[in-house]
């Protein structure tokens, strides 16, 4: 399953296709800076605002530690940590996305605050109690064994660290129209609905602070996107160059889950008891 999960994220040149995008759009790709990668290295619903929106709520230490699960190409871990000043260590399923985001990190001049390294989130390679808080964003929709998951992040994490997490959910609508962004097929996508989650959190060891429904937010910044698209043109810079000539069907889907609720988009912060 977990190489499955990883053969649908990966590219093979992921690294050279975004690096002449950047080119292309006029970036110094060897300086580069956060708001040239800002398109398309924070791949979920909403980007940059669903993660400032979550860190928001988060309390992480400027000297903590802190865990992304299924960091992707670390636009969320290198924000946390210019945000915050924390150092943060991201683990993916995909090694080609860990080292895309160590290339990033190096050029962003983050590489002394942020690392990145391939581990699978149900055994991570870390001594209980590692990390002073985590973070994760649109990840456990591709773990069938979901109470592993959270107990595995409870694990790694010291009493009392929070956890901030904004994931894809099963919605009242009806059965998910594939391929979507994370599957092409339902075989390596494992939604649950969202009264289900807080549950599953309280057995892994976590007491649920906040929870927040956020579809509507998706739905709108997908209109905004397509207004923007028929308005100025395909952007060159976007989701789209990691999901390559698929993009547009996994899109379309998306947009139709949403709207016809067949998932739904939720934020929580938790805290390990």
């Amino acid at each position: 399953m977990s190489d499955d999960v990883s053969r649908h994220y990966t590219r093979g040149d992921l690294d050279e296709t975004l690096l002449d995008a950047l080119a292309r759009n006029g970036c110094d790709t060897e300086n580069l800076k956060p708001e040239d990668l800002a398109p398309f290295d924070e791949f979920h619903v909403r980007g940059h605002a669903a993660t400032s929106e979550l860190l928001d709520k988060l309390e992480f230490d400027t000297d903590g530690h802190v865990l992304d699960v299924g960091s992707g190409l670390g636009g969320p871990s290198r924000r946390l940590a210019q945000m915050q000043g924390c150092s943060v260590t991201g683990i993916d399923l995909t090694l080609e996305y860990c080292d895309v985001a160590a290339l990033f990190a190096e050029r962003v001049g983050l590489a002394d605050r942020v690392n990145y390294q391939q581990a699978n989130a149900l055994s991570m390679p870390f001594d209980d109690g590692s990390f002073d808080g985590a973070i994760t964003q649109h990840v456990a929709m591709n773990i069938e064994e979901r109470p592993g998951l959270y107990t595995e992040i409870a694990r790694v994490l010291k009493s009392g660290a929070q956890f901030g997490l904004y994931d894809i959910f099963q919605g009242q609508g009806g059965d998910v129209c594939y391929p979507a962004p994370w599957a092409e097929t339902p075989a390596t996508s494992f939604l649950v609905p969202p009264d289900a989650i807080a549950p599953l959190l309280w057995d892994a060891g976590f007491e649920v602070i906040s929870q927040r429904n956020t579809t509507a937010q998706g739905r709108a910044w997908f209109q905004a996107m397509r207004a923007k698209t028929e308005r100025d043109g395909p952007p060159p810079l976007g989701i789209h160059l990691l999901l390559g000539p698929v993009f547009k069907e996994m899109a379309a889907n998306m947009v139709r889950n949403l709207n016809e609720d067949r998932v739904a988009l939720v934020e929580i912060v938790c805290r390990k008891r």
